[in-house]
């Protein structure tokens, strides 16, 4: 068996504590170390990525309900009781196992102007958030999967509470209770479907369809609140507002960009995956809850004072997109929907970690992120207000950028399900409106005679603009990511149907 998803997966975990032991020696030597270490896990990232894309042009082995690059072990053996190794990628997990890694890669960049206090454990954190990501992304065993949902929690609560602004510890704590009491909910999902075949099994791909539709409905509501904490959705959000804000920069980036992610993940492979017909009935009501989330998330954005907490609504709505098209896909019978969730999901992890990791360079440069504090940037410091301007215009689903693609896709995808749907198209306009005005209010009004601030480095500026790349590829290249989805997205409707 090809050992490639192990390694991804075990690589950060493994070097977390070398990393410690020479950041503690020598900063520069442990930076290097770790930089090479995420950048070890993003060549490897591309490879899979790259795998599963020729795969479902029909050159590797990934296709309608197949998983490529699979290894299996036997982990646990007790009589008829058995829990195995199992994993696997395929069009869904692919793109966000790259987006984890390169945005990792990215969060380590900005890390070095940011965090400037206990770095040693910092950065080892930092790794053993990456891998318990990728396990998650890759794990089709309900035990490993679950074991690694649980183990993100550990690094990003200390994340946030030791790194963190003034509110930290009870961001930190709010976050644990949250996640906690959902991972909680969703164990109860995962017992019911372990215990719902005969034989039972724990393996994804073998309970996929075999779970009695009248057992389906409990276990789906539990999961989905499960999930729909960590997404997060309305009204299971209030953990958001804390965590997003008081996390520094590069971890508030992991924490949008890619934590994010896991929820809409579960949703698709778990949810949906496992409870179709149950999926099936239920769908209107997930379909309004994301579609009251996106209006919730840019409603209150409107409304807010401080450049963080108007990107955390804002991510708040991006969110809502997932779900929404998501279950429109199972309401409809059309692929589109679910599609354009997956590509939502990738390109939300640079529009929200872009707008985070400039929120936090202003922060440091400005002292601030209170907006009515904020003026003229495009002359205080130039680069961040030139760079501020293309976030927004990606958090804003406008071309050249891929947000656009996938933010189309959802919406076309609710009105094959319902012409009511089309009401979410407001949503991108409330997101626009006070994007503008904020840009209006910050970039280009004229600076106050005392402003003052330092500017964005230009090698730093220059990475930063790194987190558009991925933007405009999917604009005019959307196929990297819908092509495999789409054998995917086939699969769960046969499972419905069925």
């Amino acid at each position: 068996m090809n050992p490639t998803l192990s390694i991804l997966l075990f690589l950060p975990i493994v070097a977390s504590f070398p990393s410690y032991i020479l950041l503690s020696r020598s900063r520069t030597a442990g930076i290097w170390f770790t930089l090479s270490v995420v950048m070890a896990e993003l060549l490897l990232a591309v490879y899979v990525f790259y795998f599963v894309y020729t795969g479902f042009n029909g050159l590797g082995q990934s296709g309608l309900g197949q998983y490529a690059l699979t290894e299996q072990y036997s982990w646990v053996s007790v009589g008829a009781f058995g829990v195995s190794y199992l994993v696997g990628v395929d069009g869904l997990s692919s793109p966000l196992v790259l987006a984890t890694a390169l945005l990792t890669v990215f969060a380590m960049v900005g890390s070095r102007r940011l965090i400037h206090k206990s770095e040693p454990a910092y950065y080892a954190l930092i790794l053993l958030f990456e891998g318990a990501i990728m396990g998650v992304f890759l794990s089709l065993n309900l035990v490993l999967f679950y074991f690694f949902w649980d183990l993100v929690m550990i690094p990003m609560f200390f994340l946030i509470g030791i790194w963190g602004g003034d509110r930290r510890k009870y961001a930190a704590m709010k976050f644990m209770i949250f996640i906690f009491t959902g991972s909680m909910i969703l164990l109860l999902a995962l017992m019911a479907a372990y215990m719902g075949v005969t034989p039972t099994t724990f393996d994804i791909p073998s309970l996929a369809g075999k779970i009695p539709a009248s057992i389906q409905y409990l276990p789906l509501l539990a999961s989905f609140i499960g999930f729909g904490i960590k997404l997060p959705v309305f009204p299971l959000h209030s953990w958001l507002p804390d965590a997003y804000t008081q996390a520094p920069a590069p971890v508030a980036v992991l924490l949008a960009g890619v934590q994010s992610a896991m929820g809409g993940y579960g949703l698709i492979r778990i949810s949906i995956g496992l409870f179709p017909q149950a999926s099936h009935q239920w769908a209107w009501a997930f379909m309004a809850v994301g579609i009251v989330t996106m209006f919730y998330g840019a409603g209150v954005a409107i409304l807010s004072k401080n450049l963080r907490s108007m990107f955390a609504y804002t991510s708040l709505a991006g969110m809502g997109f997932v779900v929404f098209g998501s279950f429109a896909t199972v309401a409809s019978g059309s692929i589109i929907g679910m599609q354009g969730a997956i590509l939502e999901m990738f390109v939300h992890a640079f529009t929200a970690g872009s707008l985070f990791m400039l929120a936090g360079y202003i922060q440091s440069g400005l002292g601030t992120t209170d907006i009515s504090l904020m003026n003229g940037l495009r002359s205080v410091v130039p680069r961040m207000g030139t760079l501020l301007v293309f976030a927004c215009i990606g958090a804003m689903a406008l071309p050249p950028f891929g947000s656009f693609v996938a933010e189309v896709l959802v919406i076309v995808g609710g009105i094959h399900a319902t012409p009511y749907a089309a009401v979410a198209v407001l949503v991108p306009v409330m997101i626009g409106g006070y994007m503008l005005w904020m840009i209006k209010r910050a970039v280009l009004s004229p600076a106050s005679a005392r402003a003052s601030g330092t500017d964005l480095h230009v090698v730093d500026a220059a990475v930063f603009a790194l987190y558009l790349v991925p933007l405009i590829i999917m604009m005019f290249f959307s196929i990297l990511v819908l092509g495999p989805a789409a054998p995917v997205v086939q699969h769960l409707l046969q499972l419905v149907s069925h």
